[in-house]
C-alpha cells in the first residue's frame, strides 16, 4: 500500500485529535470538578425537618425549601419568600403575598394554599407555642396572598417567622397536610437546591443538584436571608460516622468541608497549608442533660436540682473536648453570648459539683434505689464519652444507673416512649443546641416548661411559663432583660435540664472552597464556590 499525501495528513489529523481528546476531557474533569463541593456530613434518617431537630436535616431542609422570612447576620428578620406584608390598624391581620418566580421542583406553582399549609403545621411545633396561643385564623386571600389574624396584637410575630431554631419551611399542601408526628417522606420543595433521588446512597451519601429554576432574590446573601444563589452544580454529602476518617478525607482533598472535626485533629488541621479552620458558626454549642420530667425520681424537683448540684461541667467538657481553650461553662439558662445573660439563683455552680448535696436531694426526693436509664448515641464519641461519666458519676452517689447503647436514630426513637422505663422509656439523655438558641425564649423549646406540650423530657413550670408568655409583648431591651432575671430565678429553682458545658463548634475547609456562610450550628449551601 502506497501513502498518498492525503493518507498522511488524513493521519496526522487522526493523531493529533487522539492527542488533544484527553486534554480536553481532562479539562472538562476538572471543570466538573470545580462545580462539585464534596461536603462529609452526618447521617439522615428522617428527612422531615418538621419531625427532627437533627442538624443534618436542618441543613438538607435549607437546601430544598424555602421560608417566608429568613434571619439575617443580625438576627433581623427579612422576607425570603414573601414580595410585601401589611398590618391591620388594629394589629391583628397580617396579609402577606408572595413574591414572583417561586415554583416547585416538580414544576407546578407555589400558593397560598401551601402556604397556608405548611403554617399550619409548623404551629404544631413547641417553638411556635406564642403564634399559636395567639393566632385565630390563618387563610387563602387568593392564589398569591393569605392572612394570619390574630386574638390579640403580636409584635414579633414576623420574628417568630423568620426564627431559625424552629424554621418554617414551605412544603407543598400534599406535604404538609399531616402532623409533624408523620414525617414527609417526598422531597419536591422550591428551594435553591433539588435532592437527587437517583443518585442516593442511603448511609452513604446524599446529592443535591443546582435547581437552575431557582429565582434568587436580589439581595446579597446574609446570614439565611437575602439572595440564595447556587453558584456550583452539585454538593455531595458524604456521610462519614468517624470524624476521624472524615478529617482524613479533607486532608487527601476527598472532601472539601468537614463541620465540627474533633479536638484531637485540630493541631493537625490547623498546621495543614492546604485547609482553613474557623468558627463559621459563630456560636458554640451548649451541651444539655434532658431528663424524664413525667417519671420518677425526676417528677421531682428535688431530683433535677440534684443533677444541677451533682455537675462539673469542667470535667464533662473535658471528656467531650480535650482542647480546653474551646471549652466554656455555663451558668446562665440563657447560655453565654446572648444579650440576656445574667448570674441570678447560679450559687448551685461549684467547680468540681457538689455530690454530697446531690446524694441529699436525690433522698429528698424520695428516690429509693429504682434504675435510672441514661440513652448513649454509639455514633457520637463526645457525648458517648459524655453519657459514660454521667452514668460513673450518678454511681458514686448510690444510684442504680444502667447505659442503653444504640446509634442516634435509635436514641430518637426511643426518646419518643415517655412512660416508664420497665415499659420501654428513659431516664436521661445528652444533647446540643446552638448558644444563640438560648437567647429566644418565645421560640426557643429549649427555654420552655410547658409540660407534655414541650420538647422532650417535657418539664413544667406554671409560673415560669406566665413569665414567659409576656415576653412577645416586651419593646425594649432593658424590659426584656429584666423579665430574664426574673424567668432565670425560677427556672433554677424548677430546673427543666442541666448545662454540661459550652464548646466552640469549627468547621474546616480547602482553602478552594469560599463564599460558605456561617449560622449558628447551620450550614447553608448556597453562596459557595471552588476555585
Amino acid at each position: 500500500m502506497s501513502i498518498t499525501r492525503r493518507t498522511l495528513v488524513k493521519g496526522s489529523m487522526a493523531a493529533m485529535a487522539a492527542g488533544l481528546m484527553p486534554l480536553r476531557l481532562r479539562a472538562q474533569t476538572a471543570q466538573s470538578a470545580a462545580r462539585t463541593v464534596r461536603m462529609a456530613t452526618g447521617n439522615i434518617t428522617i428527612f422531615d425537618p418538621y419531625s427532627t431537630t437533627a442538624i443534618p436535616t436542618m441543613n438538607h431542609a435549607l437546601a430544598i425549601y424555602d421560608m417566608l422570612f429568613a434571619l439575617d447576620s443580625q438576627f433581623a428578620p427579612q422576607p425570603q419568600m414573601v414580595s410585601k406584608w401589611s398590618v391591620s390598624d388594629d394589629k391583628k391581620t397580617y396579609t402577606f403575598e408572595l413574591r414572583d418566580g417561586l415554583a416547585w421542583h416538580d414544576g407546578t406553582h407555589v400558593t397560598a394554599a401551601d402556604c397556608v399549609a405548611s403554617i399550619r403545621r409548623w404551629l404544631q411545633l413547641s417553638g411556635a407555642q406564642s403564634v399559636r396561643e395567639r393566632a385565630k385564623d390563618i387563610s387563602k386571600k387568593d392564589e398569591n396572598s393569605f392572612r394570619i389574624t390574630l386574638n390579640e396584637p403580636l409584635g414579633q410575630l414576623i420574628d417568630q417567622l423568620g426564627n431559625s431554631q424552629s424554621p418554617l419551611f414551605v412544603m407543598r399542601e400534599q406535604d404538609a397536610d399531616r402532623p409533624p408526628s408523620q414525617p414527609v417522606t417526598t422531597h419536591i420543595g422550591s428551594g435553591p437546591f433539588k435532592f437527587n433521588e437517583r443518585l442516593f446512597k442511603p448511609g452513604s451519601s446524599l446529592v443535591y443538584d443546582r435547581n437552575e429554576e431557582y429565582v434568587p432574590r436580589r439581595e446579597k446573601a446574609d446570614g439565611l436571608a437575602g439572595g440564595k444563589v447556587a453558584k456550583v452544580d452539585r454538593i455531595i454529602c458524604e456521610i462519614m460516622k468517624n470524624a476521624q476518617t472524615a478529617a482524613a478525607a479533607l486532608q487527601a482533598g476527598e472532601v472539601d468541608f468537614l463541620d465540627s472535626p474533633p479536638a484531637e485533629v485540630l493541631s493537625m488541621l490547623e498546621n495543614d497549608p492546604n485547609l482553613v479552620v474557623e468558627d463559621l458558626h459563630k456560636s458554640g454549642d451548649d451541651y444539655v442533660l434532658r431528663m424524664n420530667c413525667l417519671q420518677a425520681p425526676f417528677s421531682n424537683a428535688y431530683a433535677r436540682q440534684a443533677m444541677l448540684h451533682l455537675i462539673d461541667q469542667e470535667a464533662f467538657l473535658n471528656v467531650m473536648n480535650r482542647n480546653p481553650k474551646y471549652n466554656h461553662v455555663v451558668t446562665s439558662l440563657f447560655g453565654t453570648n446572648t444579650p440576656y445573660v445574667n448570674d441570678v439563683n447560679t450559687g448551685w455552680h461549684k467547680k468540681g459539683g457538689d455530690p454530697e448535696k446531690a446524694k441529699q436531694l436525690f433522698q429528698k426526693a424520695g428516690y429509693a434505689g429504682e434504675k435510672l436509664v441514661i440513652l448513649q448515641p454509639t455514633d457520637w464519641a463526645a457525648v458517648t464519652n459524655a453519657s459514660q461519666l454521667l452514668a460513673a458519676t450518678l454511681r458514686k452517689i448510690g444510684i442504680n444507673v444502667e447505659l442503653a447503647p444504640s446509634d442516634w436514630a435509635g436514641l430518637i426513637a426511643r426518646r419518643d416512649k415517655r412512660g416508664r422505663v420497665e415499659d420501654g422509656g428513659w431516664s436521661m439523655f445528652i444533647t446540643y443546641s446552638s448558644d444563640a438558641s438560648f437567647g429566644r425564649p418565645s421560640n426557643s423549646a429549649w427555654l420552655a416548661l410547658n409540660g407534655e406540650n414541650g420538647w422532650y423530657g417535657w418539664p413544667t413550670s406554671d409560673e415560669y411559663e406566665a413569665l414567659r408568655a409576656k415576653w412577645p409583648d416586651l419593646e425594649t431591651l432593658e424590659d426584656r432583660r429584666a423579665m430574664a432575671r426574673k424567668m432565670q430565678q425560677v427556672y433554677w429553682d424548677s430546673v427543666g435540664q442541666v448545662f454540661l458545658g459550652q464548646i466552640n463548634s469549627l468547621t474546616a475547609r480547602r482553602k478552594t472552597l469560599t463564599g460558605i456562610i456561617g449560622a449558628p450550628a447551620l450550614t447553608p449551601m448556597w453562596n459557595m464556590q471552588k476555585s
